[in-house]
Order: C-alpha cells, then sequence, then structure tokens
C-alpha cells in the first residue's frame, strides 16, 4: 500500500505557517544593484518628463509671485517678498471676485448634484433605448468648456438667441432681456450654462455607484414595506456617500478652476460681475503683470488645499476607531 502511506504521510505533514520563508525553488528574487538600476532606467524617461513639463514650471511661477516680474520690464527683477499679495487683496476688484467665486463654486454644485442624482436614479432602471439617453446625457462631457461657452453665448444673444424666443413665445417675458450684457443677469446666465454642462458628470459618478448596489438590499426593503423615500436615505445614499463626497469634492475643485466656460461667453464682463478667481488671473497675465498672476495663483492653491484636507476629515469614514 506504498500510495496510500504516501497520501497520509502528506496530509499529516504540517502546513507552512505565515511569514515562513518559501519553500525551496518558490525563492523571490533577490533585489540585486543591476535590478535596481534596470528600474531605475526604466522610470527615468516618464520622471525626466514630469520633472521637466510640471514640477519646474510650478517651481518657477511660484518663485514669480516674490519679484516684480512684468513683461513692459524685464530689466526690473527684484525681489519684492509679498508685495505682490498686498497688491491682490488692496484691488478694488478682489471683493466682487471673491464674492462672485463662491456663487460660481456653490450655485453650480447644489443644482448639479440634485439633478444629477436624480438622472442616475432614473438610469439605473431599466427601459427600453436606456443606453441611447445614456449617450446622449453623458455626451456633452466630451466637448470642450470653452466651446460650451461660445455656444451658450449664442442662446443667451439678446437679439436672435434661442432663449429670447422661446421666453417670448411662452409669454413669460415682452421684449428680449440682453442676459449677458446685464450685470443682474449675466451671473444667471453663466450659472445656467455651467449647471447644464456639470449635471453629466455627477449623472457618470453616481450612477457607476449605484449600479454598486446590490439588489438584494432593495428586495428586502420592499419586503418589509419600506417607502422610496425610506429607502433612499437609509440604503442608497448611506452605499454610496464615499462616492458622492469625493464627486462633490473633485467638482468643487473643479469649477473653482473653471474660467473657460465664463471667458467664452462673458470674459468676466460686464464690469466684472462674472470675474471670478481664475478669469481674473488670465486678465493679469494678459497685463503683462506675471507677478501678481502668480501670487493669484499661489492664493488658489492654497485655498483649494486647505479646503480638500477640512473636507476629507469631515466626509471621512467612521469605523469606530478614534482618530
Amino acid at each position: 500500500m506504498p500510495a496510500t502511506s504516501a497520501i497520509t504521510k502528506a496530509a499529516k505533514r504540517p502546513s507552512p505557517k505565515r511569514g515562513a520563508p518559501p519553500a525551496p525553488g518558490r525563492r523571490r528574487r533577490e533585489f540585486t544593484t543591476r535590478r535596481g538600476l534596470m528600474i531605475a532606467a526604466f522610470m527615468a524617461p516618464a520622471a525626466v518628463f514630469v520633472a521637466v513639463f510640471t514640477y519646474y514650471p510650478m517651481i518657477a511661477g511660484s518663485q514669480m509671485a516674490f519679484r516684480n516680474w512684468k513683461l513692459t520690464d524685464l530689466t526690473d527683477t527684484s525681489w519684492v517678498g509679498l508685495k505682490n499679495f498686498r497688491d491682490v487683496f488692496a484691488d478694488p476688484v478682489w471683493d466682487t471676485v471673491l464674492s462672485n467665486s463662491f456663487l460660481w463654486v456653490f450655485g453650480s454644485i447644489v443644482p448639479q448634484l440634485v439633478i444629477g442624482f436624480a438622472l442616475a436614479l432614473w438610469l439605473r432602471r431599466r427601459f427600453r433605448f436606456r443606453g441611447l439617453y445614456q449617450a446622449l446625457i453623458f455626451f456633452p462631457w466630451a466637448i470642450s468648456g470653452f466651446l460650451i461657452g461660445i455656444l451658450f453665448r449664442w442662446m443667451f444673444n439678446s437679439e436672435f438667441g434661442v432663449v429670447n424666443d422661446l421666453l417670448q413665445k411662452a409669454g413669460l417675458i415682452d421684449e428680449p432681456i440682453a442676459w449677458l450684457a446685464d450685470p443682474n443677469t449675466a451671473m444667471t446666465a453663466v450659472l445656467i450654462a455651467n449647471i447644464w454642462y456639470g449635471v453629466t458628470f455627477f449623472a457618470i459618478m453616481i450612477l457607476a455607484a449605484l449600479q454598486s448596489i446590490p439588489d438584494e438590499l432593495y428586495e428586502a426593503a420592499a419586503l418589509d414595506g419600506a417607502s422610496k423615500t425610506r429607502t433612499l436615505f437609509q440604503i442608497t445614499i448611506p452605499y454610496i456617500r464615499t462616492t458622492l463626497a469625493l464627486t462633490v469634492l473633485l467638482r468643487i475643485i473643479w469649477i473653482f478652476n473653471f474660467p473657460d466656460l465664463i471667458f467664452g461667453m462673458t470674459g468676466g464682463g460686464p464690469n466684472n460681475e462674472t470675474q471670478i478667481v481664475t478669469t481674473w488671473m488670465i486678465k493679469i497675465t494678459q497685463q503683462g503683470d506675471y507677478g501678481r498672476a502668480s501670487a493669484l495663483g499661489l492664493l488658489v492653491v492654497a485655498t483649494l488645499l486647505v479646503f480638500a484636507v477640512f473636507f476629507l476629515l469631515a466626509t471621512r469614514e467612521r469605523r469606530g476607531v478614534k482618530p
């Protein structure tokens, strides 16, 4: 019975413990100097590319914020310390730009989140031609923001824009409105355009998260007699809470750094009523004052970094472990 005894011995043989050295023949390859140099050689082109085209411009642009760097006089690039930052805060336009920036971000993010969530819930259901509807809803995200701005500039045109035409036919207005030329309506117009453009991002991200929720949870809730509202707030939202938090964070950062649409529609006008931090930074750059523009850029980076840290700390998962 040699075969039986061999099987019995193999069964009685103790299994290798976790963390024990691998058996002979399965040893890991030792990390040698030659292997390390080979890995470094493969990584070098990517590291050089990132260093030259990302980190060097960042460092060079950052040091401009502390120098008198103007295209009108390149002979004097002396160190001025915090003067450029003081000039930014002392500018009469700063208060308007700051309030417009917060209105631009939070006036866009809330409607985008609500409408995008509703669209994601609708697209999660199975119905005829669902794939076609998804393609139509996701299509705007593939278009440049600047082109979207030009499109909406024509739509809100006071003479032949489709918005005024539809409102007049519906009897809501008696005469055309100069949407982009009137300081009272210009910000409303750019907000409408940005809401339309950003809804797609929320719909895509939230739909992907909704498809990961097991159907068994909804079936159990239906058996327990839970209403749709209770199912939404006790199953759907808690299950995708992390995705919602990260999506909102990414979108806030994106909107804050999104001058394309405003630049295509109004260029920051009229009378700076749609000017936000990033469009103002572009305007200062066009005027040749690179020092003040770099100072404004550093303020944007610092603000977004602080916001991101506090947002992630406030929305992180609680797993019963004290921080």
